[in-house]
């Protein structure tokens, strides 16, 4: 069931949802207050090593931000203890933010990384590659997807899956708008073209036959002029069921809630074209603080669903939590 928190309407889906304050907390923010947040994870299952895996970053208020990524281990999903880890410094950074874990069809794993290229202040993706997930070295990284690549001002935040041999990507991208000449030079001066308010997040696919040379297929899911997702539409989880794909999305209305997107479902039968179901407004939100509850991922398993999301505390803080569903 799809419930749209703004409006009160509700929508009968093949996705079961949950409610966001039955979660246990994962991982603790760094610090209390606003600007002090652990979240925007990845989250896999290991069949082979029977064992949950997840990537989530730490960020701090400004100048630190995204500073500090992790990996960690898991034997129930719920209690986690590091095995990676690696700061902004080791990819000469100004910020890390979400990365996507994921296991390669030989075997290997792969972290797509997710950060703001020190050579023009624009979000990239990288690619590192390791037997383990504790043996990633950023120092050997390939790029994958640059905003030249694509046209725009940035891409940022991948989902990675593997459907029929061929790995999909999701990505979040800065749209390419018209900007005043005086404008330009603050575009980038941030390191952070999304907090500008000079773009809009869109949502856009790419895919790859080996998992590292990636060609664009164009966007997916924009926002909404006039709408609750009209500033933001970050598409970051896709589940897979007999009614097509059921994808997780951030939205937000305008630049004053980046950083503290809400969640909306959509469905596509494609992986092309998508649908909202979240019309009215979001189907998941926080009752504390700023409402936020972002960066959704879903570890599909044949008894439940385990959601793992990035949570708005009541002082300000973000928190990443876990919420065990029954299929």
């Amino acid at each position: 069931m799809v419930t749209d928190a703004t409006s009160g309407l509700k929508r009968y889906s093949a996705v079961p949802l949950f409610d966001p304050q039955d979660g246990v907390t994962v991982i603790e923010p760094p610090a209390a207050g606003a600007g002090h947040w652990a979240g925007a994870p990845s989250a896999c299952y290991d069949p082979d090593a029977k064992r949950f895996y997840l990537y989530y970053r730490v960020r701090k208020p400004r100048p630190i931000r995204g500073g500090e990524c992790y990996i960690a281990a898991s034997e129930d999903g719920r209690t986690f203890h590091t095995i990676w880890s690696a700061t902004r410094e080791a990819f000469g950074s100004d910020s890390v933010e979400r990365c996507c874990l994921t296991k390669a069809l030989d075997g290997r794993w792969l972290l797509y990384v997710s950060y703001v290229d020190p050579a023009d202040g624009r979000w990239r993706i990288d690619l590192m590659g390791a037997n383990e997930p504790s043996a990633f070295d950023p120092a050997y990284r390939l790029p994958v997807l640059t905003a030249a690549d694509v046209g725009c001002e940035g891409v940022k935040d991948p989902w990675v899956m593997v459907v029929n041999g061929l790995y999909v990507m999701l990505v979040s991208y800065a749209v390419a708008m018209p900007v005043p000449p005086e404008e330009r030079e603050r575009m980038h001066a941030t390191a952070d073209i999304y907090n500008t308010g000079l773009t809009l997040s869109s949502s856009g696919l790419a895919v790859s036959g080996d998992g590292r040379h990636f060609e664009w297929q164009g966007d997916v899911l924009a926002p909404r002029p006039g709408r609750w997702d009209a500033y933001a539409a970050r598409l970051g989880c896709l589940v897979p069921t007999a009614q097509g794909w059921f994808g997780f999305y951030d939205g937000g209305a305008a630049v004053t809630e980046n950083y503290e997107e809400r969640t909306g479902l959509a469905q596509s039968w494609d992986l092309r074209h998508f649908h909202r179901l979240s019309t009215g407004g979001p189907s998941l939100i926080s009752p504390h603080g700023s409402g936020s509850l972002r960066y959704l991922d879903a570890v599909v398993l044949e008894d439940a669903i385990y959601y793992y999301y990035e949570y708005a505390r009541a002082d300000g803080s973000h928190e990443l939590r876990m919420n065990r569903v029954e299929r």
